[in-house]
């Protein structure tokens, strides 16, 4: 049976981005020993989306198979208390029809998006049990 899901961040500097990810951003984890730190990162949810498009006449796409997102209640207020403890962003807010979105920058592994979605996320829905399935 499956019971979640597990997300891998790959990072130039993974120390650096663990340390991020434990001090500032808050996430309770584990060491699974020599330092290899595991986060709780809370409930998940699974989209899949198209790699190439077509909207309002314009024609995208891409390569990538995979991606990995911080999701939150209130964007603006997350961000402040993000950047109280040294965070920083990458670009400005962006609205999007389904969330405002920004760019959170971990040390030594790039950026995650950020956002506050605009619907209701089923990854927190009232019926949450313990497994997936």
């Amino acid at each position: 049976m499956i019971t979640a899901a597990h997300l891998l961040l790959y990072a130039e500097d993974p120390d650096a981005a663990r340390a991020f990810l434990r001090d500032v951003v808050g996430l309770p984890g584990v060491d699974t020993g020599g330092g290899w730190l595991i986060f709780r990162s809370g409930p998940s949810e699974l989209g899949v989306h198209p790699s190439s498009w077509e909207h309002e006449g314009r024609a995208g796409g891409t390569d990538q198979r995979f991606d990995v997102s911080l999701m939150c209640d209130d964007l603006a207020a997350t961000m402040a208390e993000l950047s109280g403890r040294g965070a920083t962003f990458d670009g400005d807010v962006d609205e999007q029809p389904w969330g405002s979105t920004v760019r959170l920058v971990v040390p030594g592994a790039g950026s995650l998006m950020l956002f506050q979605p605009t619907y209701d996320p089923p990854a927190l829905a009232a019926d949450d049990t313990t497994t997936m399935w």
